[in-house]
């Protein structure tokens, strides 16, 4: 403790220059900064040290508020300040003076007044805002230390509302010509990117500038937010592997300065960083994980060190070998690496080797056969952490047939354990397992009984929840339901024989549960002993008020009889008195059903129905009364948990601009915010019938879609066959919590198999934990699609018989609806029907693989592979799967023949397919190309070259319907030769595919064109879609040719406007939860600014302007599936504040990026 306080001492005058004597080695005599410390160390209890700081606290308090003080002494009055804060005493009264401090003086009172505010500020407090000035100035200044101070403040306490005011400051140190600066201004965007991603999406090519710095310090930077941002998508982020593997072999081959270097060892955090980012890039990709492979195992070479920094890089090669497309070599030096890990005397390697064969076994089981036996060594070692990691092993390789052996492991380690979290933890796998692979229904209930003991008070409700769900639901054999149901009657009876005051409360409620609905199903059990029990149990000691409720339950349920109801009366009768609400109504309840038998049979029948109660969960027969309740000035409801976030935004300072205030002329609702009554009431397509997509869970208004209407204002309404799916209730997690109790019901496990008389006792444990996982076997890992039949397969319910028998009506429905929708189409379009559709598994969608990108104009797409000097700007049609699985590919895929046409022929419905002029070229086909007639008058895009080759050029268009998004594709024959088997194809798991014709083709003349059309929808939001394409021909019989492209569409592809009344509008407004706030440029070149921008997003995004009021604006549009977006507007100085709402969570922030993208462009 000496060393530490003399360190201390030394290092702090050089740092904050309190010393009269520039470069002092020591705190002098005289600082009273040194002779506080120096007391604090001599004391002797804490008594002493409370005392002694308030005195000192209070000292401090009359020096800062003396007008007298100097800035020097200001500056260490902060210290000393900042030092009891971090003894863990509140200095409130110096926070202002902490500002102050950084507001005004030279760099050293600044650098102290800064620190102070970063230690006693957090993002919530409200004195935050005073130093929002200061911080603007500071990163405006031409002193290089001021601008670094504000950058690392804004990047520790600044809280989201607080980014748009220091954001563009921030933008423009990213290309400040001191290095320290960009890196600091790296650093505070990965911390907005990780409070409010939305406000910094426009800045995403600036990351890439970041990362091809020529400071290292600035590319080991911005690494933090490419690995956030590739975790969530990696898929856009291919076109930088190069990149990073470039960036690797440098840092391998210390190409970097020595000062990154650790112990000789090159820039160890910059390559684990690297290697986890390759990882997620390379993951079920063949041809990117290729790129890969050189440097990994240049990686893999050069780390064979003898230091800890150097296992720590082998640990994130291994990780990073198994996890992308695999190659043997690499797989083999991998499992070398973890057995030299795992055979390691030194306890810290040995836990790595653990674990990183746990992460391991889910890719290639086989590689635990190899150390079975260090691992039985390990369960016995005696660092607890190898013990708990070897467990961890044991789960991820547990089956059906080494279950037994696995999950006694984990009990005898939990019997010993005290540590709350590796309980918690231990007993969610052992109850997961149980019930994915118990062997017989003896096992399963007793493995319960001793997870219900160890879980304790604090386990939460899920795990009970799921064992009492199974026993209930039953599963798909009546005989083995049954036998289940009795054995845990029996087993709970025992147990509420002995001594039962030292159980848990939520296993007392699970047997009080168990025993009110199955005990009759146990053949010579007389209930009234059951009853007795139950009342014993509800007299004990020690059992809580929710416990006694559920034992009630049970005794209300085994209460018919005469003898059975007298003691069940006697029950009742003690509760009368009782201080408890719940159960004095409770025992008031189970007397009127003692005394009416008729009623309690209705009420709690016997056997209890799984599936004969229909539940009006969303309670849509209140919705008149809600209705009218909002048109008379009510609230709409709010969760929670969007009050106490609503309540602590109120309490933060924020720069948000007000709201939107409509005046009564123009509207008789007010839009100001969720709380904001709305005098008129929901409009009939918002009912509780209605299915728009905003009536979701977790908005503010009621949840409908989907529920039967079944009261009205008329009473109860008649009921029609519907064929709607019921929703289905989620499964809860096995994430259980657990008490320090000692476990008292002992499970017998099965023997294992009697093993050869050679084998010693670690070879038959050996034997029994790693069964089933040889080459032979299929190896059943948590994670992966396993062989292995769980035991307890749930029997469908009724209306799940119904949902099937629905699903297959609608998959027929949906051939018809598909029918319908391609009629609508070509009769409007091309007036001719698709002829029949080809099946053919070669034509099955494909996930995207997209290797690179580049950006577009507005409407525009991102293709790969084309030629510059053709602009780049290419188009491509998008699907997505949609709730039926029907296979969109082959059931729309049409046959057609195309027909030789006159030069400049308009294309008839019946054809396809139109001749080019002789001289015509890849190049020029736009010009000659043209739409069809019917398409000709819809809004289009330019008909541009997407790629080409010698034979065959592909151009498109996209035509933007008010239902659809249609992606019109012209294939060009250039060449006189006859084109065979031409098919085209397009892939994209994001967006669904309404249609398609024209995408296969028998011939293809030369000099002629055919059209393909693509129909597209998107369902959900995204601001960029990749998608993929290939064109394949024959030139000759056995000559395959295959082009492929790929490219994005976006967002505005998809937006169409919503037009609405100002009243409507008000209405949409006050029902939408999910909203954006930021700030956008403004367009002052040109009349009025409003006016002047509005009117720019109105052409490039399609939105409708509702009204404009003043210096406030409203507009609306929505998704082509009719997800609205509603948009207010308001001037804020130079800057538009624009507020948007939605039903759904990401399209605000979808249309923010387009608007921003709008306003730069224009």
């Amino acid at each position: 403790m000496s060393d530490v306080v003399e360190k201390t001492l030394t290092a702090l005058p050089s740092l904050l220059s309190l010393d009269s004597q520039p470069g002092a080695g020591k705190l002098s005599s005289t600082s009273k900064l040194g002779q506080f410390i120096r007391n604090i160390t001599e004391l002797t209890s804490k008594h002493e040290e409370e005392k002694l700081i308030k005195k000192e606290l209070a000292v401090i308090k009359d020096q800062v508020s003396s007008p007298y003080t100097t800035m020097r002494q200001m500056r260490e009055l902060m210290v000393r300040s900042m030092y009891c804060e971090m003894l863990g005493y509140e200095a409130s009264f110096a926070y202002i003076h902490a500002i102050k401090l950084a507001q005004q003086g030279t760099v050293l009172e600044k650098r102290a007044g800064y620190l102070a505010v970063s230690l006693f500020l957090n993002e919530n407090h409200e004195l935050l805002l005073l130093l929002v000035n200061t911080v603007l100035k500071d990163l405006q200044s031409t002193n290089i230390i001021e601008v670094c101070m504000a950058l690392t403040v804004v990047s520790q306490i600044f809280p989201k509302d607080m980014i748009p005011a220091v954001l563009p400051l921030v933008e423009e140190k990213l290309s400040h010509p001191k290095e320290i600066i960009r890196r600091k201004a790296v650093l505070a965007l990965y911390k907005f990117y990780l409070i409010a991603p939305n406000q910094v999406q426009h800045i995403h090519g600036k990351f890439r500038k970041a990362l091809c710095d020529k400071d290292p310090g600035v590319m080991t930077s911005s690494l933090h937010i490419y690995l956030q941002m590739i975790q969530e998508s990696p898929d856009s982020y291919k076109d930088l592997v190069g990149s990073f593997v470039t960036i690797l072999r440098q840092v391998v081959g210390g190409k970097l300065p020595l000062d990154f270097n650790y112990h000789s060892i090159p820039a160890p955090w910059l390559q684990m960083q690297l290697l986890r980012i390759l990882s997620l890039l390379g993951r079920e990709d063949q041809s990117t994980s290729e790129t890969m492979y050189d440097v990994l195992n240049e990686s893999l070479r050069r780390a064979e060190m003898n230091h800890n920094i150097t296992y720590a890089i082998l640990y994130e090669c291994v990780k990073a070998i198994y996890t992308i497309h695999p190659k043997a070599e690499l797989l083999e030096k991998a499992a070398k690496c973890i057995g030299n890990f795992v055979l390691s005397p030194k306890i810290n390697l040995k836990y790595l080797g653990l674990k990183a064969l746990t992460y391991v076994v889910q890719h290639d089981a086989s590689l635990a056969l190899q150390h079975q036996m260090t691992i039985i060594e390990c369960l016995d070692h005696s660092d607890l952490l190898i013990k708990r990691e070897t467990l961890e092993l044991l789960f991820r390789i547990t089956n059906a047939q080494n279950v037994t052996v696995i999950v006694e492991r984990i009990l005898s380690f939990l019997r010993l354990c005290n540590d709350d979290y590796t309980i918690i933890d231990l007993v969610g796998k052992v109850a997961e397992l149980a019930e994915k692979y118990a062997p017989d229904n003896e096992w399963f209930i007793q493995t319960m009984t001793v997870v219900f003991s160890l879980g304790g008070d604090l386990m939460p409700p899920d795990i009970p929840s799921s064992f009492l769900r199974l026993l209930a639901e039953g599963s798909q054999s009546e005989v083995d339901d049954r036998q289940l149901k009795v054995y845990a009657v029996n087993s709970y009876l025992s147990v509420l024989n002995d001594d039962c005051s030292h159980l848990p409360q939520r296993f007392l409620q699970v047997i009080s549960w168990v025993l009110g609905e199955y005990s009759y199903l146990r053949e010579g059990l007389d209930q009234e002993e059951v009853i007795l029990l139950l009342k014993k149990l509800l007299d004990q000691r020690g059992v809580s008020a929710e416990t006694r409720s559920w034992v009630l339950s049970a005794l209300t349920k085994l209460c018919r009889g005469s003898g059975r109801a007298e003691l069940a009366l006697a029950v009742a009768e003690s509760l009368s008195s009782t201080l408890d609400t719940v159960l004095r109504q409770q025992g008031h309840e189970l007397r009127h059903l003692i005394q009416d038998g008729s009623l309690h049979a209705r009420v709690l029948p016997q056997p209890a129905p799984a599936n004969s109660l229909e539940v009006d969960s969303s309670l849509s027969f209140l919705d008149g009364f809600v209705s009218d309740a909002l048109a008379a000035g009510a609230a709409p409801y709010k969760p929670p948990h969007q009050r106490q976030e609503e309540l602590g935004q109120q309490r933060a300072p924020t720069l948000e601009p007000y709201a939107l205030s409509l005046p009564m002329s123009l509207s008789s609702c007010t839009v100001t915010d969720r709380q904001s009554p709305s005098v008129l009431s929901m409009s009939s397509g918002l009912s509780a019938n209605s299915t728009e997509p905003s009536q979701r869970a977790g908005v503010a208004t009621l949840m409908l879609e989907g529920v039967k209407r079944v009261w009205g204002k008329e009473g109860y309404l008649p009921q029609r066959d519907t064929s709607e799916t019921p929703a289905t209730v989620e499964e809860p997690s096995d994430v259980v919590q657990s008490s320090h109790q000692q476990v008292v019901i002992d499970i017998s496990q099965p023997e294992p198999e009697p093993e050869p008389p050679q084998l010693d006792k670690k070879q038959q444990l050996a034997s029994s934990l790693f069964v089933g996982l040889g080459s032979q076997n299929s190896a059943c890992l948590l994670g992966k699609t396993e062989a292995t039949v769980p035991r307890f397969r749930r029997k469908p319910h009724l209306n799940d018989a119904s949902s099937s028998g629905t699903s297959e009506r609608s998959s027929d429905s949906s051939h018809s609806s598909h029918s319908t929708a391609d009629s609508f189409l070509y009769g409007g379009l091309l007036e001719e029907e698709p002829a029949t559709p080809i099946q053919s598994s070669r034509h099955a969608p494909q996930p995207i693989a997209a290797s690179g990108s580049c950006e577009a104009r507005q409407h525009g797409l991102t293709v790969n592979g084309v030629d510059e000097n053709r602009g780049g700007a290419v188009v491509c049609a998008k699907e997505e799967k949609r709730a039926h699985p029907t296979q969109l590919i082959e059931s729309d895929m049409v046959r057609v023949r195309p027909n030789a046409l006159a030069e400049g022929a308009v294309v008839p419905p019946q054809n396809c397919s139109r001749h080019l002029p002789s001289t015509s070229s890849c190049g020029s086909d736009s010009e000659v190309l043209k739409l069809p007639f019917e398409l000709q008058n819809l809004p289009h895009s330019d008909i541009i070259s997407l790629i080409s080759d010698s034979h065959l050029c592909i151009s498109c268009c996209r035509v933007f319907r008010e239902d659809a998004l249609l992606i019109v594709l012209f294939l060009s024959n250039s060449t006189e030769m006859v084109l065979c088997d031409v098919a085209l194809e397009l892939s994209c798991e994001e967006l669904q595919m309404g249609s398609l014709r024209g995408n296969v083709m028998e011939s293809m003349a030369g000099r002629t064109s055919s059209v393909c059309h693509y129909t597209v929808f998107m369902e959900r939001p995204h601001t960029h879609v990749p998608f993929t394409g290939t064109v394949s021909y024959q030139t000759q019989p056995g000559h395959k040719h295959t082009l492929h492209f790929s490219g994005k569409l976006t967002t505005a592809d998809f937006i169409r406007p919503l037009v609405l009344s100002t009243e409507e509008y008000g209405k949409l407004w006050l029902s939408f939860s999910h909203d954006v706030k930021q700030n956008l440029r403004l367009l002052t070149d040109a009349g009025d600014p409003l006016i002047a921008t509005l009117n720019v997003l109105k052409d490039c995004l399609q939105l409708h302007i509702v009204d404009i009021i003043g210096s406030e604006g409203i507009v609306a549009c929505r998704l082509l599936d009719g997800a609205p977006c509603l948009m207010h507007c308001r001037v804020h100085g130079a800057s538009l504040a624009v507020w948007l709402r939605s039903s759904l969570s990401s399209f605000p922030d979808c249309l923010l990026y387009h608007c921003q993208r709008a306003l730069q462009e224009h």
